[in-house]
């Protein structure tokens, strides 16, 4: 029977956030505590990181602990999972290395998400080899774990795409099932899949500074949220709003349930009838905004006590990494051994090979 094996994880160039939490750690959490998977493997990709940022790899060292501490807090249980730093499996760089051979620089090239990335650093025509193989890498460290399984959001659906070219290729050149082809798994609120940041822009990004991060501590979060983007057209608290693009109640969609309103907001009974006022006009911006921290409080609040036990725990924090690492490692080397012996290039564990030439010599062919 086929197993259901998951692999995700994130780039270790800051703290994660919002956008992350509600984007996919949110879902691996659920799909961690549903017990419907055989193996999960949670991925530090320091690595890919590095490919943008090699000239200041201070900044991925000191953040891979910093993504290790979030992972721990939103409730990702090291005896349920494997957590790892991509770095530490090397052969997850020999598969990306051979991989290289299956796909066209033109295919890289029209990457939507490689395309995206590309204009958001503003590399123009210095774009860094291994940036551009980004791709590549991550069908590499998918496959060598065989996962079925990708909890991703939306804006890396073109990446499991090129994974799934990448393992129909291998199988097809090297005529044997090895790979397995990945299946996304996406937020199942449609505002999950691109959480924007407080200044209304279309993605929260650390780059830009527009994200509430998941250990910002309570005065800072209510700071973000009362700047936050609303409708510049509604000044006045009569006005009619417009709920569309309104950061505020994005993320109200995203986070808050009827319950909250019987807690925080007694006169209304859902988050329909929140919105009706403010499209009727006589409800203030002030007043969701305040309803809206008081939410995602109740969110972070946990995450935040999660965080500090773990931050008084260092040593353990890196001991559960290395454990992790050691596991991913014995995984993707399983993996290696196939697809060397696939491709013909297992020359010494290849006794009929050596027989053979011993064979051929012996004759004095």
């Amino acid at each position: 029977m086929a197993k259901n094996i998951i692999l995700t994880g994130d780039r270790p160039t800051g703290k994660l956030h919002l956008g992350h939490f509600v984007g996919s750690l949110r879902e691996r959490v659920r799909i961690q505590e549903s017990g419907s998977y055989d193996e999960m493997y949670i991925m530090i990709a320091d690595a890919q990181a590095l490919t943008d940022n090699a000239d200041n790899p201070e900044k991925i060292r000191e953040s891979i602990i910093e993504v290790a501490l979030d992972y721990l807090s939103v409730g990702l249980d090291p005896n349920k999972i494997s957590m790892f730093i991509q770095s530490q499996v090397s052969e997850l760089t020999e598969l990306t290395f051979f991989y290289m051979n299956l796909v066209t620089l033109a295919r890289l090239e029209r990457n939507p998400t490689v395309k995206s990335e590309i204009k958001l650093r503003e590399f123009n025509n210095s774009i860094p080899v291994g940036f551009m193989t980004y791709p590549i890498s991550q069908a590499a460290d998918i496959t060598a774990f065989k996962a079925n399984l990708v909890p991703v959001g939306v804006d890396q659906l073109p990446m499991i795409e090129q994974t799934r070219e990448i393992v129909r290729s291998f199988n097809n050149t090297y005529k044997k099932e090895v790979l397995v082809e990945p299946e996304a798994v996406l937020p199942n609120n449609e505002v999950c899949l691109r959480l924007p940041g407080t200044d209304g822009k279309a993605k929260m990004s650390k780059s830009l500074g527009n994200c509430i991060y998941l250990s910002d501590p309570s005065e800072e979060v209510k700071k973000k949220v009362m700047s936050m983007y609303t409708d510049p057209n509604h000044i006045r608290v009569e006005d009619p709003g417009k709920v569309e693009d309104n950061t505020v109640f994005t993320y109200l969609d995203a986070f808050c349930t009827d319950e909250h309103f019987a807690k925080y907001l007694p006169e209304y009974k859902n988050l329909d009838e929140l919105k009706a006022h403010y499209q009727k006009g006589g409800l203030g911006d002030v007043k969701i905004k305040k309803f809206l921290f008081n939410v995602l409080e109740e969110v972070l609040t946990p995450i935040r006590e999660k965080r500090k036990i773990y931050e008084n725990k260092i040593e353990e924090v890196y001991n559960i990494l290395e454990r992790g690492s050691n596991k991913a490692r014995e995984k993707a080397q399983e993996t290696l051994r196939e697809v060397k012996e696939a491709m013909k290039i297992n020359y010494f564990e290849d006794k009929e090979l050596i027989k053979s030439h011993i064979e051929k010599y012996d004759k004095g062919e």
